[in-house]
């Protein structure tokens, strides 16, 4: 394969891992937990040996498709919108793995509570690392970390 045939391919997976990606926000802002699972790598991936991770902020590590879909039900669950607006999305592709950065801002939210407060889950900004994994069936995610960007008045002092 010559060299521009081999920048083409690249070009033709970095677009589809982009894709895939867009596919899982996608599902998420819909509510759609079945197109959420379809998008994650799958018990019936030859290869998948080591299952999914998932890590979402102040959450444990979640290993394997029920822990990743009930943590993804719960979100869903508690929030009545939730809008995912993706900044400095960088992706690179190395043979059958992709790896996609962005900064996830979130517009979310539930009902204001009776003092008025915001519900859970309104806003923020997180910086989201997911890594796919290329199958039969093409990208699947294999495993997502987000850890929440931390403003000047989110750290403490030590004094």
């Amino acid at each position: 394969m010559s060299g521009g045939d081999r920048a083409a391919a690249l070009e033709v997976d970095r677009e589809a891992v982009l894709a895939a990606n867009h596919a899982l926000y996608e599902a998420l802002e819909n509510g759609d937990l079945e197109a959420v699972e379809a998008i994650w790598l799958g018990a019936g991936d030859a290869d998948d040996k080591s299952g999914v991770v998932c890590v979402h902020p102040g959450w444990p590590v979640l290993r394997g498709r029920a822990q990743v879909t009930r943590s993804y039900m719960l979100i869903m669950a508690n929030t009545e919108y939730i809008q995912f607006f993706l900044t400095d999305v960088e992706c690179e592709v190395q043979g059958d793995v992709a790896l996609v950065t962005c900064t996830e801002n979130i517009l979310s939210g539930g009902e204001a509570e009776e003092e008025g407060e915001l519900g859970p889950l309104v806003g923020g900004k997180v910086v989201s690392t997911n890594l796919f994994r290329r199958t039969q069936d093409g990208w699947r995610i294999w495993s997502h970390h987000g850890s929440p960007v931390l403003t000047s008045g989110d750290d403490e002092d030590d004094d």
